[in-house]
């Protein structure tokens, strides 16, 4: 189920972003009538497409998954987190009917009509990730029922909808999204403008996946501050797990890197900043956080591993935040970021960085969670299927996941990131008006 999710989240945040750069790229089109910027707009109509049937199809798997792996979870849970995942196919099924539009509407349709195809897709796809993200919010901080010897009972979907880490669970992950995959494309052109200067094609791309990509970094931080508050509250154990605190105290010290040593119940080589992790949990330098020994051994996260993709989320998202400042600023003074040699160095460096802040950061909500997959309600051991031969199924899953992978990304290749060749660019420009 990890290995699934792990590869189905990256096809569905790019599904989330892609739709968003090209109306982006329409839109300029439309107003500035630059050819190039229409050009990205139908290759990236085109990917958008791609990764809609992929995702279609891991996500698929994941919903057989459920059924087939978690019965219990799916007894307790199912009546209470039904209704976000009932919605979440509504608005998968209005995304795929307006991709529908947008991908045959081309000189079919008036353009402010297919303007707004492309609008609801990429809205659609939004909110489509928003119910799934919710569903998840809801394992972290279970409302919207009662627990009577064991049974579920006065069952309230709208206040589980509406649990405590739905907002910023669902902020993060989407402003996420389009900070990962505005930089994956920024990134890619970037590189490639490190080789071709004056390619104006990779230019405009560059110019619009920092358009998407840059303000999410940029705003990534205060979500993460928002969370990570949100987690303090709700989720004690989590936070000392991602801080590998194992002793509640006053003016907890903030630690960057280093490594937890379970045995001694400390952390070897990291740096202390005083004061730090109560300021950031509690916003009160002198505030109690809570640590590991007010937890039962049996109940601890696993410490190693959290902590680790911790770090790992951290310094992903920072980088990026901090490039994509500089790039604001460089287009705030009206400077040609492509003119920037290390600038685009550290662009292209941002563009698996996204990806692997989520994976990250997925790990730390997921694993952060353990021993439980309904926080205080329902042990991950009771709710999962004891399946024979699961090595053989987890290695034809991950053999299948890896070719679907690489037939993606020469399909993303060859129809999204390389130049235009000269007989598709004749056909699309003429000479007049190329810039």
């Amino acid at each position: 189920m990890g290995m699934s999710l792990a590869f189905h989240i990256l096809f569905a945040v790019v599904g989330i972003g892609m739709p968003l750069l090209m109306v982006v790229a329409e839109r300029r089109w439309l107003v500035t009538g630059n050819p190039l910027d229409l050009e990205l707009a139908r290759r990236w109509a085109r990917g958008t497409a791609i990764l809609f049937a992929v995702g279609a199809v891991s996500g698929t798997v994941l919903s057989f998954e459920l059924g087939l792996l978690w019965p219990g979870f799916m007894t307790v849970a199912g009546p209470i987190i039904g209704l976000p995942f009932s919605l979440e196919g509504f608005a998968f099924f209005t995304e795929a009917i307006f991709l529908g539009i947008y991908l045959y509407g081309w000189d079919r349709i008036p353009p402010r009509a297919h303007l707004l195809a492309g609008l609801l897709v990429a809205f659609s796809g939004m909110i489509s990730g928003i119910f799934v993200v919710i569903a998840n919010s809801w394992m972290n901080t279970p409302t919207g029922f009662r627990l009577v010897d064991g049974a579920i009972t006065e069952i309230d979907p709208i206040r589980a909808i509406l649990n405590p880490s739905a907002f910023e669970q669902t902020l993060h992950m989407t402003l996420a999204a389009y900070a990962a995959t505005g930089f994956a494309v920024a990134g890619i052109h970037a590189l490639l403008l490190l080789r071709d200067p004056l390619n104006a094609f990779h230019r405009r791309a560059l110019t619009i996946g920092l358009l998407v990509g840059a303000p999410a970094a940029i705003l990534q931080p205060i979500s993460g501050d928002i969370s990570a508050r949100s987690v303090a509250s709700h989720q004690p154990p989590k936070l000392a797990a991602m801080e590998a605190l194992f002793h509640t105290q006053r003016g907890a010290p903030l630690v960057i890197g280093g490594w937890p040593d379970m045995e001694r119940q400390e952390v070897r080589l990291g740096i202390e900043v005083p004061y730090g992790l109560s300021l950031l949990a509690h916003h009160d330098p002198t505030a109690e956080v809570t640590g590991l020994d007010r937890v039962p051994a049996q109940d601890w996260p696993n410490v190693p591993v959290v902590h680790l993709a911790f770090e790992i989320m951290i310094a992903a998202g920072t980088f990026m935040a901090l490039v994509a400042l500089i790039s604001a600023w460089a287009a705030v003074r009206h400077r040609d970021v492509a003119r920037f040699p290390l600038l685009l160095r550290a662009v292209a460096l941002c563009a698996p960085l996204g990806f692997v802040a989520i994976e990250a950061g997925w790990t730390v909500t997921e694993v952060g969670r353990q021993p439980w997959i309904i926080s205080g309600v329902l042990r991950t051991s009771q709710a999962v299927t004891p399946m024979p031969g699961l090595a053989y199924t987890l290695a034809a899953y991950t053999l299948l996941y890896l070719f679907l992978g690489v037939v993606v990304a020469w399909l993303l290749y060859s129809q999204i990131v390389r130049s235009p060749r000269s007989e598709e660019w004749h056909r699309f420009y003429s000479p007049a008006r190329q810039p």
